[in-house]
């Protein structure tokens, strides 16, 4: 039986967690778990509480437990009611049961029972995303969502992924919540194998009450159009606090070059967040704006093909602004229909970056990608970029099969790094002609989601290298409700290949030309050694001779062994780092 097919998917995918993790460590417990595991991937009966697994071989009191806080867990942050105890469900009827034999007679009028509280899922949870997705169609359409633009329709509402775990050790992800839902009758769906969803009445009901809620409401204000050309001071964004609080506003900064390259300065290091800027954001009301696609002119190697492909999208609707690209194949930018507007306000251009950016691989290529160490080097520069949702759109066109074969393996790895690791989500298309209809298809989402929003703009003036990512994990963190964006020149800047690489960006490039060595794990060897000159130096101290060569092979191992899953670094790996590193 395929996992999917199992009657408590969700459950079994967290036992299959700990059993991978068990493996790993080589535990006492791979036993358990394993039974565990196959007795409930066996089982066809739907469990709504763990509890209730006991009477499964291989689960005990303990690994019940363990699920039941997982459970809660899930259910708290994809704003789901946690399911009733069975004991507690017990207790209750035998409740129900005394009071009904003691009083002896119908006579009595029985108690009017409590009228249960209309179910509202947590503001921006999966749930809450998925019935506002699904409320997007027609309420007496009878065509229904499939989950691919379901997902599309739903994750502008939701701060977690629906493909990709929030948590890398983890499985499940915001798109979880469908389960729950329609177990409890809200959704509904149909058709084999394309499986389509839909909102049943209740469902709809649920749609209204969100619909009503401050929340919701808040973040679908239109206050009016565009932006006053002087407006009055607003509320700063104070990095101290991560609260607003009223001063006056900033000066103008000094007059910006042209070039990209200089729009942003390096500035000094960021230790902490008192080391972030306060700054007023500029606000762009809707109607003052409109969403473009952007697409790199080297996107495609042959130029026929770069053509088509631009004149594809026109056809259907989606002219894209043709562009060489710091980062990425495609993204997509937000332009002002006043050019001025920026400018009288502490920004250049008429551009800002929204938060999404594509990378497209043919098949071939991301092979060619993998061999020659790109593939690491452009999720890295992606990772630098500052956008946080990235899509990787692979088009699987036919390759030489024994060419292939002996990739496969790196391949589908590439893609689960991908997936798990950076949280990014990975589009499969067959062709081009399925990649356009991708592009056109978001582009229609991401018009229709962000052109009635307000966007919040952090003003250059404030920006540099290096305080660029502290500033977006902190806002993010501190107001993660609201998306902050920065101007394309600004953008193209930070993401500049030649002049905003760090001495550790640059370190961490070096670790990763040995094969092996992947994002994460040179990751860890940085926190430890934090320059090369470091590293060389720790290799220097184990010593001369043969023992000294031994303790320069363990170096990176004897560091690095405990650690779980992909930070690890085993012996053989520590063996090739310290020939290139230590001469070992």
């Amino acid at each position: 039986m395929d996992e999917s097919e199992c009657a408590n998917p969700q459950l079994l995918a967290w036992v299959k967690e700990w059993l991978d993790v068990a493996r790993e460590r080589n535990s006492k417990g791979i036993t358990t778990y394993k039974h565990a595991y196959d007795s409930l991937k066996a089982c066809p009966l739907t469990f709504h509480h763990p509890a209730e697994l006991q009477q499964l071989k291989g689960f005990g009191p303990k690994l019940c437990e363990r699920l039941t806080e997982q459970l809660r867990k899930h259910c708290h942050e994809s704003g789901l009611p946690m399911p009733e105890h069975p004991q507690a469900r017990k207790a209750a009827l035998k409740i129900r049961e005394g009071a009904q034999e003691a009083s002896g007679t119908a006579s009595k009028k029985a108690k009017k029972p409590r009228k249960p509280k209309s179910y509202v899922p947590a503001f921006r949870s999966g749930a809450y995303a998925i019935i506002l997705g699904l409320a997007s169609q027609d309420e007496g359409s009878l065509v229904g969502m499939t989950k691919a633009d379901l997902i599309e329709v739903a994750q502008p509402h939701c701060d977690a992924s629906f493909t990709a775990p929030s948590d890398p050790t983890k499985f499940y992800t915001a798109w979880n919540s469908i389960k729950t839902l329609m177990e409890k009758e809200f959704v509904y769906e149909r058709g084999r194998p394309l499986r389509r969803y839909a909102l049943t009445d209740e469902g709809w009901d649920v749609a209204r009450r969100i619909k009503e809620t401050p929340q919701w409401q808040a973040e679908n204000a239109n206050p009016g159009q565009g932006l006053q050309s002087r407006p009055q001071p607003e509320p700063q964004v104070n990095i101290a606090r991560g609260e607003p609080s009223v001063v006056a506003a900033p000066p103008e900064p000094a007059a910006i070059t042209s070039s990209f390259q200089n729009v942003v300065a390096d500035g000094p290091p960021v230790s902490d967040d008192t080391g972030l800027p306060n700054f007023i954001p500029i606000r762009l009301r809707p109607g003052s704006f409109s969403v473009h696609l952007l697409l790199d002119v080297r996107e495609v190697r042959a130029k026929t093909d770069r053509d088509y492909m631009k004149e594809e999208l026109a056809k259907q609707g989606v002219t894209p602004i043709m562009r060489s690209l710091e980062v990425g194949d495609a993204q997509w930018i937000a332009r002002c229909h006043d050019p001025t507007l920026l400018s009288r306000h502490g920004a250049e251009g008429d551009e800002i970056v929204l938060d999404w950016i594509v990378e497209r691989k043919r098949l071939d290529d991301l092979v060619g990608s993998i061999k020659d160490g790109r593939f690491h080097e452009q999720k890295f520069r992606l990772n630098r970029s500052g956008v946080r949702k990235v899509i990787y759109i692979i088009e699987e066109i036919a390759m030489d099969s024994a060419a292939f074969s002996r990739y496969e393996e790196a391949v589908q790895s590439a893609i689960a790094s991908t997936q798990v690791v950076n949280g990014y989500f990975v589009k499969k298309t067959r062709k081009m002609d399925e990649t356009i209809k991708y592009l056109v298809r978001m582009t229609g989402m991401l018009k229709r989601n962000y052109e009635r929003q307000t966007l919040s703009v952090i003003p250059t003036g404030v920006l540099t290298a290096q305080n660029y990512l502290p500033l977006l994990k902190h806002l993010k963190e501190t107001q993660p409700s609201t998306g902050y964006y920065i101007t394309y020149p600004a953008f193209a800047s930070l993401a500049s290949k030649s002049e905003m690489m760090t001495l550790r960006d640059v370190f961490l490039k070096m670790l990763m030309t040995t094969k092996g060595v992947t994002g994460e794990r040179a990751l860890e060897i940085q926190k430890r050694w934090k320059t090369p000159y470091d590293f060389v130096k720790a290799f220097e101290a184990c010593g001369p001779g043969e023992q000294g060569n031994r303790r320069k092979r363990e170096l990176v191992s004897s560091q690095m062994g405990n650690l779980v899953g992909r930070k690890k670094v085993a012996k053989a790996l520590s063996h090739k780092i310290a020939e290139v590193w230590g001469d070992a």
